[in-house]
């Protein structure tokens, strides 16, 4: 073969093969991102985890070709606490390399980096300042490391749906590392999630805390317990098995493969935060020195438990898909928290913690505190869930008169959503009913939320009546709620037991220190709030006697249409005021039953408060 013609046919077999090559390249599927982190703490006393974040094989999800740039983002707040908590703030030393090499990187917003590269294998570096000890920020220190997701990992938004990877190098010493993520085999203290909201969703206790695992529905449960504090493991482990199957009772199936409790022990807890298979719990050291403690600390575990379903399963349409740079907005704070409320008083009652009296001596309590409070006629509860963003973390001292606890007075309603389902299905259904009707049709059949509308006519569905009035007055209104009207089919009666008396009212809360009574709240409606007390205001005399640490005593014998006369302190200039004084509007509500009580009244009472036999068992204690 000639030379020429040689060197044509060598040319055509290699388009020949770069064709064949380039098919079967556009056959073969992109490289997979990987998404990795090691967290570091070699100084724990100076509050800082170390954190590398590698990124690979990104460019295709990222279009970072074409842009020439990668964003990367910090969470602004974290599911379940519903504030903004700029978490951005606590970072610092962000440096962004390329082939080992640092590339430019600035931050372009409040929670938001800009990587200039077209490399799609890039690793950053960082550090997150962590000396905020609350189950929705993070925490290190010379004890232990504690972790809330949203707190210490950045994330790339096209890359969130990829499975991301954790490696924990712990502190010389500590060698236990708690949480619900996955472990990856055959590698020390390294874990996978399926995705960013699953990381983020798992919280991590590191150091040399104490365990104890038990069963629960045939589902391991693991309590990772920081602190310095005392407890019967075998009692503690009991107990947590009961009030965990207790809670699974509701739903009647268990939507995890394992769980993780975190608990920190120490002087000023801030409650709990629920996750998708764990929880952290936040607790005094003196939790299980007595039976009162032990059974609010009991409560703590019920609620956050039942978040398993309620909220991180059955939830709002809002709640999921999480936007983490923005509030996500929902009416329904009064369901997700508030029923969750109500099931953790119920499930102790269920699982035998609570006698029927002390149940209802519950739910009057809560009655109590919903009436007492003059926000409950300004704020409607699918408000104040809206709101929650700006008012339920942000109180002041006008809340009592301009808010309403959706926890409150949503468990309130639960119940009363309760008792009309048991009053109208003469006891054949209950929420519990409500509850596993949204498990299946959106939560497994839908694979999402709930509407507001969709959430209204399960209610109604399940309680075969028409709830417009009960929506209009009690959730979107403000209506004063008609409590006996819910409790009668039942043979109970709501009594005002709170003694009646012609003594005068004032309406300042008060708080003494460094010698000085200063006013710090004034209530709506009161003789303080028509005649112009002032939060602030020192209150020196009143009527010429010089007050010391106790208001009240300095108004002893003091009618409701008295007028009294208060100097104040008001920003270092005295004031005179004369205040016409009120009736005392406080309520003190209980339960008690009705005369005689009918058949149907005693069995519906009993099947509400599940009472296994009827003979006098409601009049526990009466």
């Amino acid at each position: 073969m000639k030379k020429k013609s040689c060197e044509v046919f060598l040319c055509c077999v290699w388009l020949l093969v770069g064709i064949v090559s380039s098919a079967r390249a556009e056959n073969e599927p992109a490289p997979v991102p990987t998404i990795a982190y090691t967290l570091s703490m070699p100084q724990p006393q100076t509050h800082f985890f170390e954190v590398e974040m590698r990124l690979s094989n990104m460019a295709n999800q990222t279009n970072l070709k074409k842009f020439g740039y990668l964003d990367v983002k910090m969470p602004v707040w974290t599911p379940g606490s519903y504030l903004i908590r700029e978490y951005a703030k606590n970072v610092e030393g962000f440096l962004a390399l390329a082939n080992g090499k640092p590339v430019p990187a600035q931050k372009i917003n409040k929670n938001t980096w800009r990587i200039a590269t077209t490399d799609e294998n890039i690793t950053l570096r960082y550090r997150v300042y962590a000396n905020e000890l609350s189950v929705r920020t993070s925490h290190l220190d010379m004890s232990h490391g504690y972790l809330n997701g949203a707190s210490i990992f950045l994330y790339q938004d096209a890359l969130k749906a990829f499975p991301h990877q954790v490696v924990i190098q712990p502190y010389t010493g500590w060698t236990k590392v708690s949480t619900g993520l996955e472990p990856v085999s055959g590698q020390p203290f390294t874990f996978r999630a399926l995705n960013y909201d699953i990381l983020v969703d798992s919280p991590i206790e590191i150091g040399n805390h104490r365990t104890f695992t038990f069963t629960a529905s045939g589902i391991p449960h693991t309590v990772a317990m920081y602190g310095d504090v005392e407890y019967d493991e075998k009692k503690l482990a009991a107990d947590y098995k009961k009030v965990c199957e207790t809670a699974a009772t509701v739903i009647g199936e268990h939507p995890c493969e394992s769980y993780t409790f975190i608990v920190h022990h120490f002087g000023n807890p801030s409650g709990g935060l629920e996750h998708q298979n764990s929880t952290t719990l936040q607790t005094t050291r003196e939790a299980y020195k007595n039976e009162t403690n032990y059974k609010r600390f009991l409560t703590l575990v019920a609620h956050e438990y039942f978040h398993l379903w309620n909220v991180k399963r059955i939830r709002p349409i809002a709640l999921g898909p999480f936007d983490y740079d923005n509030e996500n907005y929902t009416h329904m704070l009064w369901v997700s928290e508030g029923f969750t409320s109500f099931y953790e008083d119920y499930i102790l009652r269920r699982a035998g913690y609570f006698t029927p009296d002390q149940y209802l001596n519950i739910l009057a309590g809560d009655i109590n505190g919903i009436e007492n409070q003059p926000g409950t006629r300004v704020q409607s509860v699918a408000e104040s869930s809206f709101d929650a963003w700006i008012k339920a973390y942000r109180p002041n001292e006008n809340s009592i008169n301009s808010t309403i606890s959706y926890y409150t007075k949503g468990s309130v309603l639960a119940n009363l959503l309760n008792l009309t389902i048991l009053a109208n299905t003469n006891g054949t259904r209950n929420l519990d009913d409500l509850m596993r009707f949204l498990w299946n049709e959106y939560y497994k059949k839908r694979q999402r939320g709930f509407t507001d509308d969709e959430f209204k006519k399960a209610a109604e569905q399940i309680a075969n009546r028409n709830l417009d009035d009960f929506f209009r007055k009690y959730i979107y209104g403000t209506d004063a709620i008609d409590y006996n009207s819910f409790v009668q089919p039942f043979g109970l009666q709501l009594v005002n037991v709170a003694i009646p008396n012609n003594q005068g009212y004032l309406g300042a809360g008060t708080t003494f220190a460094n010698g000085k009574l200063t006013v710090s709240s004034v209530r709506r409606g009161s003789a303080a709030w028509n005649d112009g007390l002032n939060v602030n205001d020192e209150i020196l005399f009143v009527d010429s006697v010089r007050v010391s640490n106790d208001l009240n005593n300095a108004l002893t014998g003091k009618r409701s249409g008295d007028k009294v006369r208060l100097l104040v302190n008001r920003d270092g200039l005295r004031k005179d005021l004369t205040l016409t004084l009120t009736e005392n509007p406080l309520v003190s509500y209980r339960f008690d039953i009705v005369p005689n009580p009918t058949s149907q009244q005693r069995a519906l009472l009993n099947r509400w408060l599940y009472i296994q036999h009827s003979a006098g068992a409601a009049a526990e204690g009466r």
